[in-house]
């Protein structure tokens, strides 16, 4: 397979969010990509709603979302953004659902979950919406999936997930929803189940070997990495950062057995992660030094082996990521407070 090298990818700033913030979620649509809500720096969930054009390299402002939140659970339908749940002012979970026109560049408020939820999954398809997982109010993690029809505006309650949990990663393939990982409490969860659409049922799937975290889920073509994250420790051990790398092979349903080459080269949690032209790529987050991690590095496929490229501009963790036409957009993080700093890696000649 070839792939292109590791030295011709490069990052560049871009123009920065009108005001620093941490948990803001992200959605794309006709190669717009929208930036919603998220913690200021005293950890207020903001009402900011924001879009960038790669085209002008800038950002405007739109209308502000009805109820200030972070952590939302966003997703696009064509002309359309749906605002799902998230963390409200008195720093609980809402029930709230919002969808923006972007024709008319007005909110509508939708049917509510049925309970508060952060932390939910979410995947979309043909007008329908997937949620799964959460946390409550009463922090507890939820079983639920739900299925809310843009059409006729109501939320159905499907077979609960067999694992409980919130912060899980979801990925839609074919008719089939992927739920891997997230979190009880505070603590990690290796589940990986598998939603069927068309039989509306859950299939255990063998779960993720190493179980950490803050580790971040892509998936490829052929494959589904879970890279890096926290260990966390016993009773008497403290958590350990990472390098583990474990490779979920889609042909063969199985788990492959990883070799230390395929191991990230820098132990990371909370770091940026995506897929561009074909190669798994890592960037920043937190590590074993004092301060944050400006560091990437990018997966070879062939070689089976992680290759430096040029650091991010803005040393960052806890990043909204969103890859758009091979190009990975990192926007807003924590460096000591929350940034506003917008950066892309792409090929150097895409640019």
């Amino acid at each position: 397979m070839e792939v292109p090298c590791a030295k011709d990818f490069h990052w560049q700033a871009l123009a920065p969010l009108p005001s620093p913030r941490v948990y803001c979620s992200l959605a794309e649509t006709g190669g717009q990509i929208y930036a919603i809500g998220g913690c200021d720096d005293s950890g207020n969930p903001m009402d900011s709603f924001e879009v960038y054009s790669p085209e002008t390299n800038q950002w405007r402002s739109l209308a502000s979302i009805p109820s200030a939140r972070a952590g939302v659970a966003v997703v696009a339908l064509g002309k359309r953004i749906l605002v799902v749940g998230g963390v409200g002012e008195n720093q609980m979970p809402l029930k709230v659902v919002d969808v923006y026109n972007i024709d008319e560049g007005k909110w509508k408020k939708k049917s509510s979950l049925r309970e508060p939820a952060m932390g939910m999954s979410i995947t979309a398809r043909d007008c329908r919406v997937y949620t799964a997982g959460g946390m409550g109010s009463d922090l507890r993690p939820h079983s639920f999936m739900q299925q809310y029809d843009m059409l006729k505006d109501i939320w159905v309650h499907f077979a609960p997930m067999p694992t409980p949990r919130y912060g899980a990663t979801s990925f839609l393939r074919g008719s089939k929803i992927y739920v891997l990982g997230g979190r009880q409490s505070k603590y990690a969860v290796n589940a990986f189940e598998v939603f069927d659409i068309e039989t509306r049922s859950w299939t255990k799937f063998p779960s993720v070997p190493n179980k950490r975290a803050y580790s971040r889920y892509v998936m490829s073509e052929g494959s589904i990495y879970n890279l890096g994250g926290l260990r966390q420790g016993g009773t008497y051990r403290r958590p350990k950062f990472t390098k583990t790398v474990d490779i979920f092979d889609m042909e063969h349903g199985g788990w492959m057995k990883t070799e230390r080459s395929c191991f990230l080269r820098k132990r990371r949690a909370d770091f940026v992660a995506g897929l561009i032209n074909g190669r798994v790529v890592v960037a920043g987050g937190l590590g074993n030094q004092p301060s944050v991690l400006d560091t990437a590095e990018m997966f070879h496929p062939v070689k089976n082996r992680w290759e430096s490229i040029s650091s991010m501009p803005t040393p960052r963790c806890a990043c909204a990521t969103i890859v758009l036409k091979n190009r990975l957009y990192a926007i807003g993080g924590v460096n000591q407070g929350p940034s506003s700093a917008v950066e892309m890696l792409s090929l150097a000649d895409e640019t």
